[in-house]
């Protein structure tokens, strides 16, 4: 098979670039196509062949390609993928929409479909998080999610295959795209996650992106209340409003850690508290993976790592009252360290290599016999 990869945009590293890190083991010389590639940020990418768009040519573009969403569907349908056998797009957004020949199987690893105007549509139009521009944000995504939608709902018609990151994402995707998906969990390296022996734990945790979707804000409440220590590492558009709201028994940390820092910060905490409802839940397993018990919101992908009453504990309402009451009945020593690093083992990254190397080489074997 020749094979290409397309990503949406390429100017940071998160739980969807670890994905596109554990494609290029299977597969090292596929192309990554994309339509914004931020070499300094992005560094990550420096062993890929990074075809980026014509849009790339404007570097004042590289961090705003998010008020471009009239823009980037034509980019990605002005690819080219005559010359490949498959192409894997991996995407929350765009990318679903290259337009292949009919003898190219196009396989779409699903994200999520277009959050802000589906999922996430009341969220983003409440608090798009994009600082001076939230007025103009809300206000075109309100003008035109019509013309948005549609053109996403095409899109999402391109695709011959699905696989979703998740149960939750791939009842969305029948949602919003009347498409059925089988799930393939995105890979967590959990070598580099382990427990270890530490009985001195003193404070809670939270691994986010400060942004307002990810309702950090009733966390910082509820520990104002309760005066615990909460410790938050991330960074994002919402952190200084997070921080003024803040006590002083809340520490923010700088999220630009390294995995054996993070692990740190996970192995001795009390437990992870997850507080919004998330397409799967990166942080969760790797706190599962360090032995760590999760507290969590149980609405979305949560729900399908977190073991309740064994491996942590959901809550159901995302407000300050429901989590105060829970943490104040919450026992730590009562979760086993061996049996949250047991239950993270499901999402190792070999496992996700695995499965996806034979589910695309039986796809392509079936669509080979049609054409």
């Amino acid at each position: 098979m020749k094979i290409a990869l397309v990503y949406d945009w390429i100017n940071k590293f998160g739980g969807a670039e670890r994905i596109l890190l554990a494609l290029h083991k299977i597969y090292p010389s596929a192309p990554l196509f994309t339509a914004v590639y931020d070499e300094v940020k992005a560094d990550w990418a420096k062993d890929f062949d990074v075809r980026p768009s014509l849009i790339n040519r404007l570097p004042f573009l590289q961090d705003r390609h998010e008020i471009l969403p009239l823009i980037t569907p034509y980019i990605f349908e002005s690819f080219n993928f005559d010359n490949f056998d498959v192409v894997i797009s991996v995407t929350s957004a765009d990318a679903k929409g290259i337009i292949t020949k009919p003898g190219t199987l196009h396989i779409c690893y699903c994200l999520t479909p277009t959050r802000y105007i589906w999922s996430g549509y009341k969220d983003y139009t409440d608090e798009p998080g994009m600082g001076r521009l939230n007025l103009f944000a809300r206000l075109f995504t309100k003008v035109f999610s019509h013309n948005l939608r549609s053109w996403d709902y095409l899109a999402s018609s391109r695709p011959d295959l699905y696989i979703a990151i998740s149960h939750t994402v791939a009842t969305r995707i029948y949602t919003y795209y009347k498409r059925q998906a089988e799930v393939v969990y995105p890979p967590v390296d959990t070598d580099k996650f382990v427990p270890n022996n530490n009985k001195k734990r003193d404070y809670y945790l939270v691994v986010s992106r400060l942004v307002p979707y990810k309702k950090i804000d009733y966390v910082v409440s509820a520990f104002n209340m309760l005066g615990w220590k909460l410790k938050i590492i991330g960074n994002g558009i919402d952190e200084k409003r997070l921080k003024k709201m803040a006590r002083d028994n809340i520490e923010f940390i700088d999220g630009n850690l390294t995995d054996e820092k993070l692990c740190w910060y996970y192995q001795n905490c009390h437990a992870l508290i997850f507080p919004g409802e998330e397409d799967f839940g990166l942080t969760a397993v790797e706190a599962q993976a360090s032995g760590r018990p999760v507290i969590g919101y149980g609405r979305g992908g949560i729900t399908e790592i977190v073991i309740a009453g064994k491996t942590g504990e959901l809550y159901d309402a995302p407000d300050e009252r429901t989590l105060i009451s829970l943490l104040q009945t919450f026992k730590a020593e009562k979760y086993s360290s061996s049996l949250c690093r047991q239950n993270s083992k499901r999402f190792e990254k070999l496992y996700f290599q695995s499965r996806m190397k034979k589910m695309i080489e039986n796809y392509w074997s079936r669509w080979k016999k049609r054409l």
